[in-house]
């Protein structure tokens, strides 16, 4: 028993043992790791901390004006359709009673030489109810929004075309996640798995695979737009000229490489294995044919839509032109209304842009360096005044060197 047990016994054997076995995790006694590396231990000073201001100021101020200047060569239109199924509707093409657009509803952002002596016209929409006509229109063009907008002034290519959403949280985590890359990748998936994983609940439909499963490809955005027309052409014989905008080179680089063609010898058999997503009904009213069904790899709306959002707010390009000038006039654009954005408290635009050397309109990034400059500005004025009016006394810098 403990209580018996003498000087010497093997409880003190156990202890030098520990002792011992401590010495061995104990660090060498090298300079890296007792940590006498040599460092530089910069004093901050008024004579180093006031010139730094100042250099950072004189760096960051002309970048911030360089990127301004790079925005500023942008010009951006936006245009709010949402009210739009809202209106009286029309009935026939021939008699549409346009409506003038709120000036809350869209807005010019036109670059520095586009802007000179130009004359903007209010756009209108119209909307356009096909239903009793449903014989003459596809099910996408049953409830369709005409609107006309100016171009104030000749855009040059390359000229895109952006549909831009609001209050839509693509970066929701429980969204973000609700997909199956390898199903999409050409790895099938069955419906208990796809149940079983991030798609749920939208992995199968009675019983039965979902193809693409999950909650973003089943919110994809349905919306149309036709390629706007020019509807008074002052250099052209024709009586209305038709501005094409290319669905192609559209995405990301390499974006095709994560879809197939075609489900069918990719992980399913045949097309009784899977069915639409819900909300593509409209698109799929039978379901999955042999000569009717999506291929992933090219549309490039899809995989424009599958790469999600990081803010509720976004834009997401629809079209492009790499070649054509947009020329100064009035334009029609036709929009077939199929996402509903009015529950949910959202808005959708469409925006017509043209690039730059530093991309689209977004002037925040050069007035932050400008913002930044101008405060290290003011913080090497204010120390420098205080320097000269109320100079701190220094320490005696030969104590630093003292060695205890």
């Amino acid at each position: 028993m403990g209580l018996f047990q003498r000087k010497g016994s093997e409880t003190d054997e156990s202890s030098e043992d520990k002792k011992e076995k401590g010495g061995w995790r104990r660090p060498a006694n090298t300079a890296f790791k007792q940590q006498r590396l040599k460092a530089w231990q910069p004093i901050l000073l008024p004579k180093t901390v006031l010139p730094t201001f100042f250099l950072i100021a004189i760096i960051f101020g002309p970048i911030g004006g360089l990127l301004i200047w790079g925005s500023s060569l942008v010009s951006e239109m936006t245009f709010d359709y949402t009210d739009c199924e809202t209106l009286t509707p029309s009935t026939s093409n021939t008699s549409l009673s346009y409506v003038e657009l709120p000036s809350s509803k869209y807005s010019y952002h036109l670059s520095s030489s586009a802007s000179k002596n130009v004359d903007i016209n209010a756009p209108v929409y119209a909307f356009l109810n096909n239903s009793a006509n449903s014989q003459d229109f596809d099910v996408f063009n049953q409830q369709q929004c005409i609107i006309q907008f100016d171009v104030p002034a000749d855009l040059s290519a390359s000229v895109f075309m952006y549909y831009k959403l609001t209050n839509f949280f693509q970066n929701h985590r429980r969204y973000v996640k609700s997909m199956d890359s390898d199903q999409l990748s050409g790895k099938g998936g069955s419906a208990s798995h796809l149940n079983s994983g991030d798609c749920k609940p939208l992995g199968s439909l009675n019983n039965i695979s979902i193809y693409p499963c999950g909650l973003i490809a089943n919110s994809l955005f349905n919306d149309t737009y036709s390629n706007p027309v020019l509807l008074n052409p002052s250099n052209f014989e024709a009586t209305n000229v038709t501005y094409n905008f290319s669905s192609e080179n559209i995405a990301w680089p390499g974006e095709s490489k994560k879809y197939v063609s075609t489900p069918i010898g990719n992980g399913y058999s045949s097309v009784d294995e899977i069915v639409p997503p819900p909300n593509w009904n409209k698109r799929f009213p039978n379901g999955y044919t042999n000569d009717n069904i999506p291929n992933l790899a090219t549309d490039e709306h899809f995989q424009n839509w599958m790469r999600t959002a990081g803010l509720p707010t976004f834009s997401k390009l629809y079209g492009r032109n790499d070649q054509d000038t947009m020329q100064k006039g009035r334009y029609m654009i036709t929009v077939g209304l199929n996402f509903p954005v009015i529950p949910y408290k959202g808005t959708k635009s469409i925006v017509i842009s043209t690039v730059s050397w530093i991309g689209g309109k977004n002037p925040f990034l050069g007035w932050a360096y400008v913002a930044a400059a101008a405060l290290f500005v003011l913080l090497a004025i204010a120390g420098t005044a205080m320097h000269l009016i109320k100079p701190r006394r220094l320490g005696d810098m030969s104590l630093l060197s003292w060695n205890r």
